[in-house]
């Protein structure tokens, strides 16, 4: 398994910016592509955005394209979420998950929580109006 610990939430204006961080360990976090999900009160959990485990290919949400960012430093172990332009319906706690697959190939399963066996406690973002 892998631990995975976010940080970076907090309250922000609507247009503002957020930069959320994944810090990993365990197994190796290079071999695995990694996802942000989101989930507001009384709704389920979504797909946000993932990112190939070299960080070549990434993928999005409609709703989050254009204004949110996902990168990763393998040397680091860290993910990363660039948040910009927020919008009051972004407001959610924010998980980062490790795919349960070494070194696949990304694609659409990425999209699917399901697919994914490490998730970390959650980091709250809020974006007042």
């Amino acid at each position: 398994q892998v631990q995975l610990v976010e940080s970076g939430g907090g309250l922000v204006q609507a247009g503002g910016s957020l930069r959320l961080s994944c810090a990993a360990s365990g197994r190796t976090f290079s071999k695995y592509c990694m996802g942000w999900f989101r989930q507001a009160p009384g709704k389920e959990r979504e797909f946000v955005a993932a990112i190939s485990w070299s960080g070549v290919n990434t993928y999005y949400a409609d709703s989050v394209k254009g204004r949110f960012t996902i990168s990763r430093d393998n040397a680091k172990n860290t993910l990363y979420l660039q948040m910009n332009s927020l919008r009051p319906e972004d407001t959610a706690v924010y998980y980062c998950a490790a795919d349960s697959r070494e070194y696949h190939g990304g694609g659409s399963s990425l999209r699917n929580k399901y697919q994914y066996s490490s998730w970390g406690q959650g980091t709250q973002v809020t974006v007042s109006s």
